[in-house]
């Protein structure tokens, strides 16, 4: 945990000073905007990796049981879901001062233009996010637990090819998109590569340190409900 803490506060507290004092080379049509890559891009990478956390331990549930395991993946879940949503949030900014600069606010289209990229990645999450509705649908703990655990790993299988490839197929306004490929040599440069990797393991590390976090808190309320639950049936 402490190793965690200590890479997300070295790496992201250097990526962002560097981020907004180090002049940096213009990216044609973004100008200061670019500097939302060090958020926006990174946030996606720590749903990812919590996404692949969650994976890992539901099926070690659903292989070798134990509470621990399906509350480890519980908890990555609840993390992945954070940073998804911050992801897609900062995405939405960043469209509206690039794709829709010329709309006004009133404009719905200003706030979603319906691209493809992001129109799944907001599918991926609802999608996702329904493993918590199936955990608060069933009752009975092993049952709740091998359910969930057999739609987390199906949902985390499918965000990928909804975030990631279905884009690439259909094309649109992302970078990423057919026809607008990221982080070629010609689209970013050199030090604005260096700070986004230095963001991203600082945003990576930043996930895993809340999710361990979570999962001692979780642990700790289990016991104490384990302490409260005999002196309540003694009273």
């Amino acid at each position: 945990m402490r190793v965690a803490a200590l890479i997300a506060t070295i790496a992201i507290t250097g990526a962002l000073i560097a981020a907004f004092t180090v002049s940096l080379p213009e990216i044609p049509g973004l100008g200061w905007t670019d500097r939302n890559i060090f958020f926006h891009v990174p946030m996606w990478f720590a749903m990812y990796v919590l996404m692949g956390i969650s994976f890992f331990w539901s099926g070690k549930y659903l292989v070798r049981g134990g509470e621990l395991a399906d509350l480890r993946a519980r908890e990555a879940a609840v993390g992945a879901i954070f940073f998804g949503v911050l992801g897609l949030f900062t995405g939405i900014l960043w469209s509206r001062v690039t794709w829709a600069e010329a709309l006004p606010d009133s404009d719905p289209q200003a706030w979603w233009g319906w691209d493809p990229k992001q129109t799944f990645a907001l599918v991926a999450l609802l999608m996702y996010g329904a493993y918590f509705v199936l955990r608060r649908s069933v009752r009975e703990a092993q049952l709740r637990g091998r359910l969930a655990a057999v739609y987390n790993i199906i949902a985390s299988i499918l965000v990928l090819p909804l975030t990631f490839f279905l884009p690439r197929l259909i094309g649109g306004l992302h970078p990423g998109a057919e026809g607008t490929p990221a982080f070629r040599s010609e689209d970013i440069s050199t030090p604005h590569r260096l700070l986004f990797y230095l963001s991203a393991v600082g945003f990576i590390a930043l996930a895993v340190w809340i999710w361990q976090l979570r999962v001692r808190l979780a642990r700790l309320e289990e016991r104490l409900t384990s302490v409260q639950d005999p002196l309540g049936e003694a009273a």
